[in-house]
């Protein structure tokens, strides 16, 4: 198990408003979680892409927040759990203007039927 007040970085700026894997392939997401190490932008667990969990499995950056607005929960993927975290850099979530699912105009009419 690694150190989880390595898994913080404050600084580290997210790395857009959208989840960059999805953005490279025209996809679209449910909702949006930042790497609290790096602020990469991955999509959740409920979108169909996974972005957020494969970024854990690939760097091994176990803590990610909520990267919607109102929220700023922690997930610890190492533990299974929530945790405790201190203040990101802003932006702290996507523009309000973003909906959820989106982005607008890639999120299919029956997208819930498209979600795990």
């Amino acid at each position: 198990m690694t150190d989880l007040a390595a898994s913080f970085n404050p600084a580290a700026a997210p790395s857009g408003t959208g989840c960059d894997e999805c953005d490279a392939v025209d996809g679209w997401w449910v909702h949006l979680r930042r790497c609290a190490a790096c602020g990469h932008i991955g999509c959740c667990d409920s979108s169909p892409a996974k972005h957020a969990t494969a970024h854990y499995h690939r760097t091994g950056h176990r803590v990610m927040q909520s990267f919607e607005p109102g929220e700023d929960w922690f997930w610890d993927f190492e533990a299974g759990e929530m945790v405790e975290g201190p203040e990101l850099a802003p932006p702290t979530s996507h523009p309000d203007t973003q909906p959820a699912p989106g982005p607008r105009g890639r999120v299919p009419l029956d997208w819930r039927d498209h979600i795990g």
